[in-house]
């Protein structure tokens, strides 16, 4: 099959769906019938879905999804690649297409922040007493970001609630911008921090994944890698220079690689550099490569 034969699709939609878990039975079905792969989140707020399949499979989904009364305007954001970037189908019903937990919800259709094309984004982001929030979770940002975004201490989305309540002194009087990956945190997290009193609130409209791709801006001030949630891991935004942000785990090197500890029960997550992957077996610790090793002694023992 040629280069870049498949794409992937990243989309969502704030919208009543009456019968998640109904819809995401037939969903599914559908998706198997075409060939997809990927992960689609189906709630009663709406759906959220990143998929992979070839140039025909993808259109054949985007020509059903518009076909659908609820998603006639769906947006879909397009990546060419040279296959599937992900291994099974799942659509799976939720409570939230995005957990947030919130004790009171929040329509995204009803509060939310100013949307911002990439041009207005990038323009916004030169000017004076601006504050950048990553609307991401910290390992997103830490091997890549817009330049001098504020780092979440949060690990979960569920918990940029409270990390918003803990720092509402430094946001209230100024002009606050949001960003995530395809945009769908951002309706939520933006709209919380209107409803906490920040006055003034905008968004990037499409998110970091729309800016990098957008002619005119072409990436501009964001640096590293753009952290996403399929075999890629990661992907370049700028277009203009490479900035590495990342560090290696182990040797501290500048990288923007993630690895998973080849250790079955851990599989953490981690920036490695080609040489310490070498090194250290892809295992994140000596501790995850003694407990390995041990286990797969104690296999052939068994046999």
């Amino acid at each position: 099959m040629s280069e870049n034969a498949y794409r992937i699709l990243l989309y969502y939609k704030y919208v009543t769906i009456e019968d998640p878990v109904e819809f995401a039975k037939v969903h599914l079905e559908f998706c198997k019938s075409i060939g997809l792969k990927g992960r689609i989140l189906v709630a009663h707020e709406g759906i959220n879905g990143t998929v992979s399949g070839t140039v025909e499979q993808t259109q054949q989904y985007m020509d059903y999804m518009h076909a659908h009364p609820l998603f006639t305007d769906l947006w879909f954001k397009i990546d060419e690649s040279e296959g599937h970037a992900f291994r099974k189908m799942f659509v799976r019903p939720k409570k939230e297409i995005v957990n947030f937990s919130l004790e009171e919800d929040l329509n995204p259709n009803e509060m939310t922040g100013k949307y911002l094309s990439p041009k207005e984004f990038y323009e916004t982001l030169q000017q004076e007493d601006v504050i950048v929030i990553d609307g991401r979770n910290d390992y997103e940002y830490d091997i890549g970001h817009f330049r001098g975004a504020i780092r979440p201490d949060v690990e979960t989305t569920r918990e940029f609630p409270e990390w918003i309540r803990q720092n509402l002194d430094k946001f209230k009087g100024k002009k606050v911008l949001t960003y995530c990956t395809g945009g769908i945190r951002c309706e939520k997290l933006s709209g919380l921090l209107v409803r906490e009193g920040v006055e003034d609130v905008s968004q990037l409209h499409g998110g970091i994944h729309t800016y990098g791709k957008d002619p005119e801006v072409k990436g501009q001030l964001w640096d590293g890698k753009m952290y996403v949630f399929d075999e890629r891991i990661s992907v370049p935004i700028n277009q203009v220079e490479d900035v590495i942000v990342g560090k290696c785990y182990h040797c501290g090197k500048p990288h923007d690689r993630y690895i998973n500890c080849a250790n079955d029960y851990c599989h953490l997550q981690h920036v490695c550099c080609e040489e310490c992957e070498t090194e250290h077996n892809r295992f994140c610790s000596s501790e995850c490569e003694e407990v390995t090793a041990e286990r797969e002694a104690l296999h052939m023992e068994g046999q």
